[in-house]
C-alpha cells in the first residue's frame, strides 16, 4: 500500500469521485483508508448516562486504497507513486515531475542541502614563516 498517513489523496472512483482529502489512517492489513471528508456515514449513539441525550454523528469509514491516488505537494497533480534509493533508503517519489512524496525525508534532505550551501569556512591555520635570522648557527670552538 503507497498511502500514509497525512498524505493528501484525490479519490479517483466510487460516489466521491474527483474530492480530495488528508489521509487520517491507513490500515494496510485491510488495504483501507480514512480519508477527511470522504465516504460520510450517519451512526446512531444511545445515550448511555441519565445526564447525555442520544443523538447521531457523521463519520468517515474507510474506503479501499485502490480508489485513491496520492497528490503530489511539488506539481500539484494525482499521481502513481514509484520507489527510489536516495542516501541508501527506499522513498516514495512522484513518477510525473520526481519529487520526493515522504514528508519527513524532504525535511532532512533540505536541511542537508542548506548545511552544503551555508558551510563556514575551514579554519586554516597561518604558519609564521622562519626569516633567515632566526635560524640556528652554529657556532664555532675557538
Amino acid at each position: 500500500m503507497n498511502v500514509k498517513v497525512n498524505d493528501t489523496v484525490l479519490v479517483i472512483t466510487g460516489k466521491y469521485k474527483g474530492k480530495q482529502g488528508k489521509v487520517l489512517a491507513a490500515y494496510p492489513k485491510n488495504n483501507r483508508v480514512i480519508v477527511e471528508g470522504v465516504n460520510l456515514v450517519h451512526k446512531h449513539e444511545k445515550a448511555r448516562k441519565a445526564n447525555e441525550t442520544s443523538r447521531i454523528v457523521t463519520e468517515e469509514a474507510p474506503i479501499d486504497a485502490s480508489n485513491v491516488e496520492v497528490v503530489c505537494d511539488k506539481c500539484g497533480k494525482a499521481t502513481r507513486v514509484a520507489h527510489s534509493l536516495v542516501d541508501g533508503k527506499k522513498v516514495r517519489t512522484c513518477k510525473k515531475c520526481g519529487a520526493t512524496l515522504d514528508k519527513a525525508y524532504v525535511k532532512k534532505s533540505k536541511a542537508k542541502e542548506v548545511e552544503a550551501t551555508e558551510a563556514p569556512k575551514k579554519r586554516t591555520r597561518k604558519r609564521t614563516q622562519k626569516t633567515e635570522n632566526e635560524t640556528p648557527v652554529e657556532e664555532t670552538q675557538e
